[in-house]
Parts: C-alpha cells; structure tokens; sequence
C-alpha cells in the first residue's frame, strides 16, 4: 500500500471538510473525516515509531477505531493514547495495539488468544491477520458490548468469551500466538500450556507503574523470553490476584 498516497489524500480531504464547515459559518471538524484520521495515525504515529509490518498497517489504516469507544470520545478516536471504556478499563494506544500485533507475527492460518477483550478494537485488528481470533473478557458488560460490535461490523472469525484470562481457553487450544492486555505479576501457567511449538505470546508483566511488555517464544517445549517496552496496562482481575 502506499501510504504517502494515503496520507496526501487524507490531508486534501481534511482541508475540503475544513473550508466547507467555514463556508457553512461553521466550526471546522476535521476530526469527522475518521477515514482521514486514520490514514493519518498510520503515518504520524506508528511508522515514525518503527512499525513496519505491512499487514498490520494495513489493518490499522482499516479497522475503524471509533466504533470501539463510547460515543462521547469518538472525536478523540485516533488521538496518541489511551481512552476509557468503562468499568475501569480503557482501549489501548493506537501504537501500543501495533506494536504488540507486529511482535506476534500472526500468519492468514493463524489461530489466536486474545485475553481482555475490552472493547474489541485488538480482537478485531487481529481478525484482519489471522484465521481465528478466541478472545476472553472477565467483565460482562464489556464482553458482550464487543461481541456486537464485531458481529456488526461483521467480524465472523472472532468468538468472545466471558470468562477469567488468566486459565486461557483450554477447550479450544493449542494457539499459535497470544497476546495478553491486562498485567498480572507473572505469566500464567495455563497460558503458557496453551501456546504451541514455536507460538508467540506478548504479555505485560509486573505491578502497577512499574510494567514491561514481554515477548515469549516456545522452542522445543522451553520458553525464550525477553523484555521488549516498558508499559502501563490495568492488572489482571480474578485469579491472577489469588495467584500472588
């Protein structure tokens, strides 16, 4: 894809809704154009910052991440951070959702785990990448909100479940990649078991304000695993909070 094309585009189409807005004597809201603001994040934000993949930022200049947040932050839907989405949870960092995609590799035969679904704005940037996305969310509310927004936009390779992360989803492993969006203070064991040969998981680790992301390969049933960026997520709820 062609991005500087994009980009340039983008741009134009932003003007001409500024100048009409003007004309009209109204207010400019280039932020409307969500097309535009998504080109836009693609060049402003992750590939200045090392994103290179092109499937994964062809994903992200596709899905709409404005169909994943409450009505009342959709203007704010491709700013550089994080934004709530009730219940005390929030909807990742444009970069932070590509970054932990790219480390995964995921392959078109892909089978993933996602654990904490949120809104469903990762599970559906994965659907775009891999045959099949199982994701888990512990709060209710939250699991079945995403569930209709990915059956809406018409994501039938994503099954939601509502349940707790940290015992993975055994009746449908093993999985190819995993990638974990709440931190507990390790790695869960039944993830771990979860993972294929050669599978990737990305996980944040540790405690509040003082997390890292990190990637994990299993190679010969032994996991290789380093440090990759230092992170902020929630912590994982139910029995990662047992398990300390």
């Amino acid at each position: 894809m062609n991005y500087t094309f994009y980009v340039r585009r983008a741009l134009h189409l932003l003007i001409l809704a500024a100048l009409a807005a003007t004309a009209c004597g109204q207010k400019p809201t280039p932020v409307s154009d969500f097309a535009a603001q998504r080109q836009l994040m693609v060049h402003q934000q992750l590939m200045p910052r090392g994103i290179k993949d092109e499937r994964v930022l062809t994903a992200m200049a596709k899905v709409s991440r404005e169909e994943f947040v409450p009505p009342d932050s959709r203007a704010a839907s491709y700013e550089d951070g994080p934004l709530p989405i009730g219940y005390g949870q929030t909807i990742s960092q444009p970069y932070i959702v590509a970054f932990m995609t790219e480390q995964l590799r995921s392959k078109p035969s892909d089978r993933v785990l996602e654990i904490g679904t949120g809104s469903g704005y990762q599970a559906a940037i994965l659907a775009e990448l891999a045959a099949e996305v199982y994701t888990i969310e512990i709060v209710e509310p939250l699991a079945k909100n995403a569930e209709v927004t990915l059956q809406r936009l018409g994501y039938k390779n994503v099954y939601v479940k509502v349940g707790d992360g940290y015992s993975g989803w055994p009746e449908c492993a093993p999985f190819d990649a995993i990638t974990v969006t709440c931190a507990p203070d390790h790695v869960p064991q039944p993830l771990i078991d979860q993972l294929k040969e050669d599978g990737r998981m990305i996980i944040p680790v540790g405690g509040f304000g003082d997390q890292e992301l990190h990637l994990l390969q299993k190679k010969n049933g032994q996991l290789q695993r380093r440090a990759v960026l230092p992170v902020r997520f929630v912590p994982m709820a139910g029995e990662a909070q047992k398990a300390k």
